[in-house]
Parts: structure tokens; C-alpha cells; sequence
């Protein structure tokens, strides 16, 4: 009688354990992909977090009138207040971390206004006074910034080889002579493409 209950539930007993290794398999396939899924997330919100925020501006008008390492005209100083009441009265969260400026008179004075009102000192960064020193500008603002937002005052000759640099595009227009206005806001995060916005202030 026992002999034969087992025998009536033999082939029962051996499906079992064919069956079992697909479901741990498929099982373990499961909590693989998931567990991918997850660090995908992660690294897609790591690199959104700590992505580099660069805003570039030219210098405001300049004094016509001095040829050497000129100041900035009227119009001028009225532009550079304009830029410090633009991103100077931003709450912590969101606020510039630091502030460059080219060499040049006219650029230092441009952000002057923007820097009292934040408590930031410029930091004066040589290589943007150059229009062929756009990588070096680059290397070092993503270097020494990296998950920061900065502000950058340079000039018409080396502010688009430095968005070019930073995004990684090649259609960035020329800034016109009396152009002094357009602000350019380059995103750069850590994994994937940056973001590239114009604003005219």
C-alpha cells in the first residue's frame, strides 16, 4: 500500500525539481533588473544634481572715450546694476557659488555691483582675456567649479568658443559689436548632453 502511493506520486516528485531552477531563475532575473532600474535612476538624478551651471556675459558698454583698459560708460554701469539686480537677489538655493571676471577693467566693473550684493570677491581668470585660451577657460571652471554655478564676464572675441567648449556645439553665433545684453547659460551635467539657453537682459 505504501509502495504504491509513492509510486502513484512519483512523477509529481520529479517535475519539482525541473521546475524549481526556472522560477529561481526567472526570479533572479527579476530582482537583476530591477535593481539596474534603480541605479539607472540614481545615476540619472546623481548627474542632474551635480551638474555645472556656467552663465557667461559680456562686458557692459565701455567708455569710447579711453583706449586703454577703458571703463565702463554710463550706459555701461547702468547695465552692470541691471546684472547684479538680475542674479543678485536670488535666495541661497539657487544662488551664484562664485564670480570670474577677465583681467580687463570694463569686465570687473561689470560684475562689481553683482558681487557687492552676493558678498562674493571676483576671482579675475587670465585665460578668458585670450580668444584662443577657450579650453584652458573650460578645464579650469569645470575643474575648479564642478557642481557650482558661476558667473563669467569675458568678452565678444572668446565668450562663444567658450559655450562651444562647454556644450560641445558648433553653431554658436558671434556676438555683434553693440550687442551687450545677451546672457548665455551653459548646463553641464555629469553624464550626458548640456543644455544650452540665451537671454537678453
Amino acid at each position: 500500500m505504501v509502495n504504491g502511493g509513492l509510486k502513484k506520486n512519483f512523477p509529481a516528485l520529479k517535475r519539482q525539481p525541473f521546475f524549481s531552477p526556472v522560477w529561481l531563475a526567472g526570479l533572479t532575473m527579476l530582482v537583476t533588473l530591477a535593481a539596474l532600474a534603480i541605479l539607472g535612476f540614481a545615476a540619472w538624478a546623481y548627474s542632474r544634481a551635480e551638474s555645472t551651471t556656467i552663465i557667461l556675459v559680456r562686458h557692459a558698454e565701455k567708455d569710447p572715450s579711453i583706449a586703454e583698459d577703458p571703463p565702463l560708460s554710463a550706459a555701461g554701469a547702468a547695465r552692470a546694476l541691471q546684472l547684479g539686480q538680475l542674479f543678485g537677489s536670488t535666495p541661497p538655493p539657487g544662488r551664484l557659488t562664485a564670480i570670474l571676471t577677465s583681467p580687463a577693467l570694463r569686465c570687473q566693473l561689470t560684475v562689481a555691483p553683482l558681487a557687492a550684493r552676493l558678498g562674493l570677491t571676483p576671482v579675475i581668470l587670465p585665460a578668458a582675456a585670450h580668444s584662443d585660451a577657450a579650453e584652458a577657460v573650460v578645464r579650469q571652471l569645470l575643474r575648479d567649479y564642478d557642481g557650482g554655478r558661476v558667473l563669467l564676464a569675458a568678452h565678444a572675441d572668446n565668450i562663444p568658443a567658450i559655450v562651444a567648449a562647454l556644450s560641445g556645439r558648433a553653431d554658436i553665433p558671434s556676438i555683434a559689436g553693440a550687442d551687450y545684453g545677451t546672457i548665455t547659460i551653459v548646463t553641464v551635467p555629469r553624464l550626458g548632453k548640456a543644455n544650452l539657453l540665451r537671454l537678453h537682459y
